[in-house]
């Protein structure tokens, strides 16, 4: 016979001890729920992969942009939204922001606004319980040095009495203490996350990076997610690439002191009077410090306007800084002995901010610089984009020396930079004179300096139509491409080139100056004829000279 069994009464107070259980289980069951937040500035092939894998039952995703709308992520931080992981989607140009290359995308992701975040409190829920953050981006935890600082720092530790050894190793320590390569910088930021994700060099383009993440999350399904540990096989999937791996800065690292320097000038609690006198604090310790915190200083100086200078408590800061002779005396002359140009200008014009010269003292320093830069043996393009920039409202015209024994086309560019017209004559005739080297020096110059005068360009261009050496004539054909040509006859004259050029990139240059030009005064059948039957083969599929017609055949 079979038995039949009858279910088992539960006592009331067992009943109701299960059901308090259960209540006080409910919200440690919703609290395992965790919150992937996103930021997708570029593809988003990452979280797309992250999303079909992670199961909504432990996971919510929340999307951080808000597209069309400059602050969004202000807009975060009032939402009170409170991310458990981060993934950040975007290029990274390898110091200062995220960025997208779609031309309809104007979202970006500043790292000096995650910094202000990260020092400020100003958003005390959004990173607070972060437990891993994923940056898809080229260089993001790069260890390189960032900047162009270093060979300066490693010379002012000399100078205040350390040997090369020595300095070097201080170098060293300075960099990783002030977050000074981009794996640094976002472990100052992410301060406290157990585990942050980046790349040390190129990151894999959004579909390959998702196609590895869904090899990785299929095997994995997710249960490495969230749980604040590094994944080696997460480093597995992604061993092709140059994937690594760091943690936030803590309260007990040897370099948290430093953290809070970067604070000082990130804090938007602090007055800009604060700010200012930590900057003399700084000045006053020694140029090696001042010059890794160069940028900051930069910033922070130009965003003061006159009315913020005026207030009373910065005025005074102003002052203090300005009458300290010993700190100016200091940074001057170690700014006047550096061999590096663009740094000797960054110097000179923070020192201008500071008030430790006058307009014309700036303008003298700059003339006594462009002296010494001339008299060197050797120039180049960075020495002729310097002059150039520079003297671009042409306040230093007249800032040139005589020629040297051993004269060449980068000196003269250098003097034509500083208003020597007969340098101005010489540079031009370098660019049509067939040797490509004194062409991309003249190329340099007319970016700075184009031609105005419709008699000079028409000239110009009469001499780039004769020449006979091709290499050297895209390049002037480049350069006279920038006029934005719009005079009949000089279009007349490239016609003609095309026509009997034997070189195809000069065909392809002609073409990529026409396509630029006015569509309605060069447009006709008769251009479109010659495009056809005097086109050279070409290696490419579509080329510029395809795109011409398709714009001269359009409606």
């Amino acid at each position: 016979m079979r038995r039949t069994l009858k279910p088992r009464l539960l006592p009331l107070a067992a009943i109701l001890s299960l059901l308090t259980l259960s209540a006080l289980s409910a919200p440690l069951a919703a609290a395992e729920v965790q919150t992937v937040c996103t930021v997708t500035v570029n593809s988003a092939d990452e979280k797309e992969a992250f999303r079909r894998h992670l199961p909504e039952a432990r996971f919510r995703f929340v999307e951080l942009v808000e597209r069309g709308r400059p602050d969004w992520l202000a807009s975060a931080c009032r939402a009170d939204v409170q991310c458990d992981v981060l993934i950040v989607s975007g290029h990274y140009d390898g110091s200062s922001q995220f960025f997208s290359d779609q031309l309809d995308t104007g979202e970006h992701l500043p790292v000096a606004e995650l910094e202000r975040i990260s020092c400020s409190q100003s958003c005390p829920a959004l990173f607070s319980q972060l437990k891993e953050v994923y940056l898809f981006g080229c260089n993001t935890l790069n260890p390189k040095p960032l900047g162009s600082t270093s060979a300066e720092i490693v010379r002012a530790l000399v100078r205040e009495g350390h040997s090369r050894a020595e300095a070097e190793r201080e170098l060293a320590s300075l960099n990783t203490g002030l977050g000074n390569s981009s794996r640094d910088r976002m472990r100052h930021v992410f301060k406290d996350v157990p585990v942050i994700y980046g790349f040390s060099s190129t990151a894999p383009l959004g579909p390959l990076a998702g196609a590895t993440l869904d090899r990785y999350l299929q095997a994995n399904g997710g249960r490495e997610i969230g749980r604040g540990h590094p994944s080696g096989s997460l480093l597995g999937y992604f061993a092709p690439y140059p994937m690594a791996v760091a943690h936030g800065i803590t309260d007990q690292d040897p370099h948290a002191d430093a953290r809070r320097d970067m604070c000082q000038f990130a804090d938007e609690r602090s007055s800009i009077a604060s700010k200012l006198a930590f900057v003399r604090r700084l000045l006053r310790s020694g140029t090696a410090a001042t010059l890794l915190h160069l940028d900051r200083i930069e910033q922070l100086m130009t965003a003061l306007d006159e009315p913020a200078r005026q207030a009373p408590e910065t005025a005074l800061a102003l002052d203090r800084i300005a009458q300290d002779i010993v700190a100016s005396g200091h940074f001057l002359a170690f700014a006047r002995q550096t061999d590096q140009p663009e740094m000797r200008v960054r110097m000179v014009d923070v020192a201008r901010e500071l008030g430790w010269l006058s307009a014309d003292e700036r303008r003298e320093e700059f003339v006594r610089m462009l002296r010494e830069l001339q008299a060197r043996p050797a120039v180049g393009l960075t020495e002729v984009n310097l002059a150039c920039t520079l003297n671009r409202r042409h306040e230093l015209d007249g800032a040139f020396s005589r020629r040297l024994p051993a004269d060449d086309m980068p000196h003269a560019a250098v003097r034509a930079c500083l208003g020597s017209a007969e340098d101005h004559a010489r540079t031009l005739a370098g660019l049509v004179g067939g040797n490509e080297a004194d062409a991309l020096i003249a190329q340099a110059y007319l970016r700075h300096r184009p031609l105005t005068d419709p008699v000079a360009l028409q000239g110009l261009a009469a001499e780039i139509v004769r020449m006979d050496a091709p290499v050297a004539q895209v390049r002037a054909l480049e350069a006279l491409g920038r006029h934005h040509v719009a005079d009949r006859g000089i279009v007349d004259l490239l016609v003609e080139l095309y026509a009997r050029t034997p070189s195809e990139p000069v065909q392809d240059a002609v073409a990529g100056i026409l396509i630029r030009a006015d569509r309605a005064s060069i447009a006709s059948p008769q251009l479109v004829r010659t495009l056809r039957e005097h086109r050279l083969e070409s290696p490419a599929d579509d080329t510029l000279i395809d795109a011409l017609i398709r714009r001269l055949e359009s409606p």
